[in-house]
């Protein structure tokens, strides 16, 4: 194997274009990539293909005239922005003499540089794990004989199948490890859910502007930056809304097109808050010319994990970038929310982004007047715990009147407490 830099590596980009969309690949987002790892591009090779070539991928003329380019620039990685079998990849790089990467493990690299968290760590290490284990066979072609020596001459296993076995051995151990963080996770969303707290995740394709999103709305400082995959561990805040009390809103992952499927299995723990979640804010940047294709590759990525039945409500973002960008809500025919347009960085719209999710999260609404014996003063304490009285005054018996607004859950919760305590019905309290 070709040694790794840790920094400073030079690239020479490699982009085909193929008639089927389904095959075809954005050259500019592979550019975004490169940028991302940290790696400069020396020079860009293009090539038209109907299909793939099985021995290079491209051609053999282009072949020589990519290793060439890597020998006149001197390159030390090759980057395709496809995904290679391991076959191509080690003919490749026997043909350039450095190393070649394809996009799935460029993805790989660059989660690798992002993880932070002990899970995120673990997730990634697991993605890599999988993705490198078809391609032993390229670093130990000079071991591929059994171990000789004394002590080890006559039948055993080759330096390849030591590591296979190693790493079966290290994937079976951080799936363990991660089904433990998954089992805390969903003990959190029980506790929510029996708290009956909403839970809103934010979705989108790479750099749409959700981490940037995510700190304006909860006042954080979570990481944001213009570029791909600048948040990789998901980060949840409280939020409290009107007439909806406390809301737990996630920043997750982003999406991106031919999502690799080491990373959507490795991710499955983190993925999963957005799919339990009660309203998913699909991010979007609007000032990319690629916005329809954007749209389409998360909505196939959340059919992949089973999230595409979620409500969603679309975030048009980024409208300062526009000529005619206006802050606004446009509503459906039943005058429901279903798609704000703001802008995270300047700020404009997100008081309408909050009306929006007070819409669309409001439970039914309990609206009365109460009047309260002096020797209830227990209960008006429960009131004013649920955030509830909304004006109050004393009567001339010391009997307290008070105005409140509750959730239809919060009030059926109420009735049932106060039968228990003081056997009398809280309607009949009702003035």
């Amino acid at each position: 194997m070709f040694d790794r830099f840790e920094s400073g590596e030079q690239a020479i980009l490699v982009h085909v274009d193929f008639p089927a969309e389904i095959d075809r690949e954005d050259l500019s987002e592979l550019k975004l990539l490169v940028t991302s790892a940290g790696v400069e591009t020396l020079a860009v090779v293009t090539a038209a293909r109907s299909t793939p070539s099985s021995r290079y991928f491209v051609g053999s003329g282009k072949a020589e005239e990519i290793a060439d380019a890597v020998k006149l620039h001197g390159a030390n990685i090759v980057i395709f922005n496809h995904s290679l079998s391991p076959t191509q990849e080690r003919n490749l790089e026997k043909l350039c003499q450095c190393r070649v990467l394809d996009r799935t493990g460029l993805i790989l690299d660059i989660f690798a540089q992002r993880a932070r968290t002990h899970e995120g760590k673990l997730q990634v290490e697991l993605a890599q794990l999988r993705h490198i284990s078809t391609r032993l066979v390229r670093g130990w072609t000079h071991l591929e004989r059994q171990k000789g020596g004394i002590g080890l001459r006559g039948p055993g296993e080759t330096q390849l199948e030591t590591d296979r076995r190693l790493i079966r051995g290290r994937i079976k151990n951080i799936l363990g490890r991660l089904d433990k963080v998954q089992k805390q996770r969903q003990q959190g969303r029980r506790a929510r859910q029996r708290a009956e707290v909403p839970t809103v995740s934010l979705v989108g394709y790479t750099n749409a502007g959700k981490s940037t999103l995510f700190n304006r709305v909860t006042e954080s400082e979570v990481y944001a930056a213009d570029q791909l995959f600048a948040t990789l561990d998901p980060t949840l805040r409280k939020l409290e809304l009107p007439d909806v009390g406390a809301v737990i809103l996630a920043d997750t992952v982003g999406f991106i097109r031919h999502l690799p499927h080491e990373l959507v299995a490795a991710f499955k723990a983190t993925l999963q808050e957005t799919q339990d979640a009660d309203l998913l804010l699909h991010v979007i940047d609007i000032s990319d010319d690629r916005q329809k294709e954007n749209v389409e590759q998360v909505e196939a990525v959340l059919e992949e994990i089973g999230a595409d039945e979620v409500p969603q409500l679309l975030i048009c973002n980024k409208i300062d970038k526009l000529d005619d960008g206006v802050a606004r809500i446009d509503y459906d025919d039943q005058q429901r929310p279903i798609r704000v347009w703001l802008s995270a960085q300047s700020g404009a719209g997100l008081e309408l982004l909050r009306q929006a999710l007070v819409e669309r999260l409001r439970p039914d609404m309990v609206d009365v007047s109460l009047r309260i014996p002096p020797s209830m003063g227990k209960l008006r304490g429960k009131l004013y715990a649920l955030n509830s009285v909304t004006d109050e005054a004393v009567n001339e018996d010391g009997a307290l009147s008070l105005h409140v607004r509750m959730s239809s859950v919060d009030w059926r919760r109420l009735c049932k407490q106060v039968a228990d305590e003081y056997g009398d019905s809280l309607q009949g309290f009702v003035e």
